[in-house]
């Protein structure tokens, strides 16, 4: 009796191209992680070879010390995770108000204010950056400090213009397209209010959808740079975006640029981990119909 012998079943090979792709883009990661640690002199001598992505050679975390001490990496970070943190938050609650307006209510205009609404999906922020900064320069403000006129060098400049925005819009309005209507007019005739039906019976449902908005809205806002550029002169208020030029100002030392590349890469990582189960989710019912 002969023994069977173990080989890949087909549908193993399927994933075969997958693992080549996921490594396509892990090692960018990973010769930015080892390139932070090394000298500059042996970083660039190592990146044209395989070494670049090895730990190889003096490792420290010199580059990483030396990072802190040229820039405020600290408060850098933190100003970018608070500012992202709160704009994604309160994107995710005007969004799906206006959206479950949009889908479960009835009101004069609904369709055109929908419509202009998507036409601002082609406007970049390029485009209204000077009016924008012209106006909120003379909006008013009342904060810890008492009434200030304009909101220069402050973290509402860099959140409420972003706030709301029409993509986050779009994507809940078509996820509550497809959720059944039967649940809308069940919770009216037990007497619940359109308040309570948003919070207690939409949103519950609205998981993957709200998961990938927040991961599209924190990298729009991680990233940013024009924006916070043009309006933070002072170094409290910079994010990390802003904060990069400091590593490119005089001598430029590439270990310590990519030790700072990687520390303001952590965030994102964390984030996406956060919600990768969720994000999973609303690609594999983007096909379905409720």
């Amino acid at each position: 009796m002969s023994t069977p012998t173990t080989s890949l079943k087909p549908s193993a090979w399927r994933y075969v191209p997958l693992v080549l792709v996921a490594l396509i883009f892990v090692f960018p990661l990973e010769f930015m992680i080892m390139s932070s640690l090394k000298p500059s002199e042996q970083l660039l001598a190592d990146s044209n070879s395989f070494r670049a992505f090895l730990p190889v050679g003096d490792i420290s975390l010199n580059n990483y010390v030396a990072a802190f001490a040229r820039a405020p990496v600290a408060l850098f970070l933190f100003n970018s995770v608070f500012i992202t943190a709160t704009t994604v938050a309160l994107a995710l609650f005007f969004c799906s108000v206006a959206a479950f307006s949009f889908v479960f209510l009835q009101w004069r205009g609904r369709d055109t204010i929908m419509t202009v609404l998507l036409t601002t999906l082609v406007i970049p922020i390029e485009i209204i950056a000077v009016p924008l900064l012209l106006l909120v320069n003379q909006l008013p403000w009342v904060g810890l400090h008492g009434f200030s006129t304009g909101w220069l060098n402050s973290y509402q400049v860099q959140i409420i213009p972003f706030s709301a925005d029409a993509l986050t819009v779009y994507l809940f309005v078509q996820y509550f397209k497809d959720l059944p209507k039967e649940l809308i007019e069940a919770a009216r005739i037990e007497g619940a209010s359109w308040w309570q039906i948003y919070y207690k019976v939409i949103m519950p449902l609205a998981g993957p959808v709200t998961a990938t908005a927040a991961i599209l809205k924190f990298l729009a806002m991680y990233n940013q740079f024009l924006w916070p550029l043009m309006v933070t002169q002072a170094e409290e208020y910079r994010p990390v975006m802003v904060g990069l030029q400091y590593f490119f100002q005089l001598n430029i030392a590439w270990g310590e640029v990519m030790a700072y590349l990687t520390l303001i890469t952590v965030p994102v990582l964390i984030f996406y981990l956060l919600l990768q189960r969720a994000f999973i989710a609303s690609i594999a019912s983007t096909g379905i119909k409720g």
